[in-house]
C-alpha cells in the first residue's frame, strides 16, 4: 500500500473486523511500518550493518541447533511444541508476572501466549542471553500489540 489510506476509520474498522482472531493468532509478528521519508533514506545511515545482523542471526541459529540436538523434530524456536515450552522457555517469577499481566490486560489467547514465548526465546538468543528476561518478553509482547490496537 503506497501513501495514506483514503478510507474512513469506520471503513477500516469494518474491514479489519472481517479478519478473525484465530487467523491473527497465527501471525507471530505484527509490526506497523510507517512510510519512510526520502531525506531519511537518502542521508547517512547510522543503523547496524547487515553483516553484523547476519552474524547475530547465524550465532542464534547455531545456539538453537545445539539446544535442540536431542529433539530431532525441533530445528528452531518456531518449532517448539506446547510440551517443550516449559523446558525451553522457562521464566523467572518477575518475568512470568509480566507476561500474566499482558495476557490479562490485552486479552491474548493461549495461542498468542505460546507465540510470545517462542518470539521471546528468539529475542533472547539474538541478544546472546541463555535465559528469557523481562525485556525479551516485553519486546515480544509489543510485536503482538498491533492487532489489539486495530482489531479491538
Amino acid at each position: 500500500m503506497v501513501g495514506e489510506s483514503k478510507s474512513s476509520p469506520r471503513e477500516i474498522q469494518n474491514y479489519l473486523g472481517r479478519i478473525s482472531g484465530p487467523l491473527l493468532d497465527r501471525i507471530d509478528l505484527h509490526v506497523e511500518v510507517p512510510q519512510v521519508k526520502f531525506r531519511e533514506i537518502s542521508g547517512d545511515r547510522t543503523g547496524e550493518a547487515s553483516a553484523e545482523i547476519r552474524k547475530r542471526v547465524i550465532a542464534a541459529r547455531q545456539h538453537q541447533q545445539k539446544r535442540f540436538a536431542h529433539k530431532p523434530k525441533i530445528t528452531c524456536n518456531a518449532r517448539i511444541g506446547p510440551k517443550e515450552l516449559k523446558e525451553f522457555c522457562a521464566l523467572d517469577d518477575t518475568t512470568k508476572e509480566l507476561l500474566k499481566m499482558a495476557m490479562t490486560e490485552l486479552n491474548f489467547s493461549a495461542r498468542a501466549y505460546d507465540r510470545i514465548l517462542k518470539v521471546a526465546r528468539t529475542i533472547a538468543d539474538l541478544a546472546g542471553s541463555e535465559n528469557i528476561l523481562s525485556e525479551h518478553i516485553s519486546e515480544a509482547i509489543q510485536y503482538r500489540s498491533l492487532d489489539r490496537q486495530l482489531w479491538t
